[in-house]
């Protein structure tokens, strides 16, 4: 007699595996859950610049970026092959379920009878390391190149003058912008406010951890209050808590400066390294992330504040 309770267990099991081998290194949910969000004025569909190469000196030189285009739908990384693996594990695993229920001819590997073989494992699982190894390829060789850039999943995000930013800033777009700042502010000193942005990535991922965005509120512009208050609304749905431990931050660098309609933005590179882990409320079990492996990152964080001497807030992170 087949035993098609076990066979469909298997076959569930199987298919958890392909799930966890497609979506496991995506857990990190660090503020912002790294993701791209938030606004930067008429550059919110170009991607920052990136720093230049004479600064920075312990990570490796990187040429800059070309020019990015308008912009266009994010593309899915895999997605073609992610679609052609699902049809042939969905053919394998709804092959395998006709053959377990009596409805094929001769069954598994060694001709047996109904149910899974080894055989089938063996290719189930192959082909889901396989499509592991490339997925995971794309994304890192992605990371060296432009990218697109993707407003606010969720909602929407409109250049303040309708457009669209067709090309990179030139180099010396810079120190253009942070000449036109201390125009406005003689007193802005580029140290002074990279230690805030420092003090500010502290405070603000405190917040996002303890649940409660009102100590930071006043250093996050209403639009990334907005969108982080419903990823921490979420967290509180699930019944789950985003720990964020040993938190360092390596280097922090301004990129880009400019100002438009009465604002000033300054986005910083920020290179950070911290213990990222998502925990049951409950139960306190680990469900994403690692409580002993550091994640390493690094992000664009723009600040942006009514033109002179005024506070800065939070406008929006993209990713590097």
């Amino acid at each position: 007699m087949r035993r098609p309770v076990v066979t469909i267990v298997t076959l569930s099991a199987a298919a958890l595996f392909l799930a966890v081998t497609f979506f496991e290194f995506e857990a990190q949910a660090r503020v912002g859950g790294s993701r791209s969000m938030g606004s930067r004025g008429t550059r919110s569909y170009s991607q920052p610049a990136s720093p230049s190469p004479q600064s920075s000196p312990s990570r490796p030189q990187q040429a800059a970026p070309a020019p990015a285009p308008a912009y266009q739908q994010p593309a899915t990384s895999g997605g073609f092959f992610r679609s052609m693996a699902g049809g042939i594990a969905g053919g394998l695993l709804g092959g395998m379920l006709f053959r377990s229920l009596g409805m094929g001819g001769s069954g598994g590997w060694g001709g047996g009878g109904g149910g899974i073989g080894i055989f089938e494992i063996i290719l189930l699982a192959g082909i889901a390391f396989l499509i592991y190894r490339f997925v995971k390829s794309r994304r890192d060789n992605a990371s060296n190149n432009s990218l697109s850039q993707t407003p606010y999943q969720g909602g929407n995000v409109t250049p303040l003058f309708g457009g669209t930013q067709d090309s990179a800033p030139v180099k010396d777009d810079l120190e253009t912008g942070l000449g036109h700042i201390r125009q406005f502010d003689p007193s802005f000193n580029e140290d002074r406010f990279n230690d805030q942005v420092m003090d500010n990535f502290f405070k603000i991922q405190g917040a996002w951890m303890n649940r409660d965005l009102t100590p930071a509120a006043a250093l996050l512009t209403d639009e990334m209050r907005g969108i982080l208050q419903q990823d921490l609304e979420k967290l509180l749905r699930d019944k789950q808590i985003n720990r964020l431990e040993n938190i360092a931050v390596r280097n922090v660098e301004i990129v880009e400066a400019w100002q438009e309609s009465g604002q000033d933005f300054i986005s910083a590179l920020i290179y950070a390294n911290l213990l990222d882990y998502t925990t049951d409320d409950t139960t306190g079990a680990v469900l994403s992330g690692s409580k002993t492996d550091p994640v390493k990152f690094e992000e664009y964080w723009t600040f942006t504040r009514p033109v002179g001497s005024n506070s800065w807030n939070l406008s929006a992170i993209n990713q590097k």
